[in-house]
């Protein structure tokens, strides 16, 4: 009875997910409760939750903190720098495009956010694209690529949502995965690196000292982005016509607007977020703990007075109360399935079922099976109703939770591309691109990067492969 309402509990949760007839909060809530009650489980309820939600705390203390940081680092222009470099060095070749695409998206998806993330890229590079004659096709597949691979940093949405189902640290599940998730970032630049290649063949390069880049432009305009080193006139040349004041405007305006950005503070945000991701990676404070300090200092730093650092919290809340509200619901879903026995009684079957032979597999099954899952479905639906019981099945073989965690997050560079994602739909719709020839030119390069994602984690002992 357990195993067929612990099954029945999971496709109801992901129907109404995926379907989206409820917010996943919601649903995190309602679902479990309501078995739990078929259970027999009546005022214990309230113990199993919050015994969940005990385990739960430090991650929703981590991700709100980390959130907070981040994106006010990002508000401030901590990697405007970089950003710039990697625009001036895409200049019109297309090979420096595709690279500077992947690049620039993997700096911008440190925040965890993929909306925001797409709208910075498709706004410095999709007039570039258009200019030049390349297709946005090729941007909008390294740009979901490489945030894929990104969003698996803790305050991502998969790990996050690994590590509240399966209640660890999400600092001890990416620390480890780190060399797989490299390997992935270098997989993209590589993919990347020959798409632009295929659109050099195609389009042939174009140079700027040929002038064409510049075409549409009068005289001052065009001194003045050769001044600027390319960071604002591909977007100048996109507009077949620019007045006298528009020019004037527009050449000097940078790519990337920041109206909180902090230059006499750089040096000591940029010290400030070096110095978290040392301390993090470390390991030798308290995670939620060192992104609570550092975001006090930033807010404190960069906005001096109350009322600007309160705007710097409500700006931001969104993002916040999305992340942090789905993991202290999911306290309910992990704490139903753990008290009422659900999820020892569908691990048990399953091992029943999966040969013995196989038991050693289960981190790769469960990589390989995050790859098409977290396509086809959410990742609520995949990482709070599958990977419980994976990993529940996976310790009858020595695995533990957090290396199963680990193992699930390689389908991320899949994952990115689904329709079921807003923000991928927000990339397409942004870059004017059919989602079918998105699909044609990201499905085996995602696949392939995903597994030599987990290859390497296998090899790097972030989980056994064997």
């Amino acid at each position: 009875m357990l195993v067929f309402l612990g099954f029945a509990m999971i496709a109801v949760f992901m129907y109404l997910v995926m379907a989206r007839k409820a917010t996943p909060i919601a649903v995190l809530i309602i679902v479990p409760v309501i078995f739990a009650l078929f259970t027999g489980a009546r005022t214990d309820i309230g113990d199993m939750v919050e015994g969940s939600l005990l385990k739960l705390a430090p991650t929703a203390a981590l991700l709100f903190f980390a959130i907070l940081f981040f994106c006010t680092m990002i508000d401030v222009g901590v990697f405007d720098p970089l950003i710039r470099a990697i625009l001036k060095f895409a200049h019109a070749d297309p090979v420096r495009i595709t690279i500077g695409t992947a690049l620039l998206t993997s700096i911008v998806s440190l925040d965890g956010d993929g909306s925001t993330t797409f709208i910075i890229v498709t706004s410095a590079f999709l007039p570039i694209y258009i200019k030049l004659g390349m297709s946005p096709v090729v941007l909008t597949t390294i740009a979901a690529l490489s945030n894929g691979v990104l969003n698996t940093v803790p305050w991502g949405g998969s790990t996050s949502r690994a590590a509240a189902a399966l209640g660890v640290s999400p600092i001890d599940i990416f620390v480890p995965m780190i060399p797989a998730i490299l390997a992935g970032l270098v997989t993209v630049v590589i993919l990347a690196y020959f798409m632009g290649l295929s659109e050099r063949r195609r389009i042939g390069k174009l140079s700027v000292s040929d002038g064409s880049v510049f075409e549409g432009l009068s005289p001052r305009a065009r001194a003045k982005s050769q001044r600027l080193g390319m960071e604002n006139e591909s977007v100048l040349a996109y507009s077949s016509v620019v007045t006298e004041e528009q020019e004037e405007a527009s050449v000097v305006t940078n790519v990337i607007e920041r109206p909180k950005a902090r230059p006499k503070l750089w040096w000591f945000n940029l010290s400030l977020t070096l110095l978290v991701m040392v301390v993090l990676i470390a390991d030798v404070v308290f995670p939620a703990l060192i992104f609570m300090i550092a975001a006090a200092i930033a807010l404190v730093v960069n906005f001096r007075k109350a009322g600007e650092q309160i705007n710097q919290l409500e700006e931001h809340a969104p993002s916040i109360i999305t992340v942090v509200g789905m993991v202290l619901a999911a306290s309910v879903l992990t704490g139903v399935l753990d008290g009422t026995g659900m999820v020892s009684a569908m691990s048990s079957w399953l091992v029943n079922i999966i040969p013995s032979s196989w038991g050693s597999l289960m981190a790769t099954i469960g990589g390989i099976a995050s790859i098409p899952f977290t396509f086809l479905m959410t990742n609520d639906a995949f990482y709070f109703g599958i990977l419980p019981i994976l990993s529940d099945a996976g310790t009858h073989y020595g695995l533990e939770p957090v290396e199963m965690a680990r193992a699930a997050l390689v389908g991320q560079a899949l994952h990115q591309s689904s329709p079921l994602v807003a923000s991928f739909l927000l990339l397409a719709g942004l870059a004017g691109v059919s989602i079918g020839d998105h699909f044609r030119k990201v499905l085996w390069r995602a696949v392939l990067t995903s597994s030599v994602m987990l290859l390497v984690g296998g090899l790097t002992m972030a989980y056994p492969l064997f």
